[in-house]
């Protein structure tokens, strides 16, 4: 009776390892770090820059965007580029100004945002209101920004929708305006990013 209670004991040991084994793999997994990669077919960057008279609309191109995510700590790294060169607003001679005067791109050629931090919840299901931390590269320079994020998350997909304002004139860029043409010092960007997640 003692042998059968003893080897009934031990089952149940086993039994227990191997859930508490399985449990803290499972923690193991769910707290790895998470790699996105932006597809530039799949996103798009519009800007807007204000005038007098109506507003002037253009877009630029994605080059790459590989981040990567711990959720545990809330650390974002990584980058994503655009080609300044590819900026256009649909005018030749305006966007000539844009690119000799205004971005040098010729000097510049990428516009770069390197993300260092999420300030709130990234939802691994579902959608999260987040704002990521980092530092904005352009023409030359580097400055700190925080971003407000709509972030959409799958087992193996993200979209994210990011909205904020570049002030390029205060930032050193030269401001394009002319005698009868004023036009705002602030531009303002919008950027449908989506892409594959996958785990290290």
């Amino acid at each position: 009776m003692r042998n059968a209670w003893d080897r009934f004991c031990r089952r149940d040991q086993r039994i227990l390892l191997y859930c508490a084994a399985f449990i803290l793999l499972s923690g193991f997994a769910a707290a790895q770090d998470l790699q996105f990669k932006a597809d530039p077919q799949h996103t798009t960057i519009k800007f807007t820059l204000d005038d007098v008279l109506h507003s002037v609309h253009g877009s630029f191109q994605l080059t790459r965007g590989d981040l990567r995510f711990d959720p545990a700590t809330n650390k974002l790294s990584g980058e994503i580029v655009l080609d300044a060169k590819s900026g256009e607003t649909g005018n030749g001679m305006r966007d000539r100004k844009m690119h000799k005067e205004v971005l040098e791109s010729e000097r510049y050629p990428e516009i770069a945002f390197q993300p260092e931090r999420v300030e709130g919840t990234v939802a691994l299901q579902g959608n999260s209101a987040v704002r990521v931390h980092g530092i904005f590269s352009i023409h030359g320079a580097e400055h700190e920004m925080t971003i407000p994020a709509e972030v959409s998350m799958s087992p193996d997909h993200w979209s994210a929708k990011l909205h904020f304002s570049v002030p390029y004139v205060s930032w050193g860029m030269k401001n394009p305006s002319t005698l009868f043409l004023r036009v705002s010092e602030l531009v303002e960007v919008e950027m449908m990013a989506s892409g594959t997640v996958t785990t290290p």
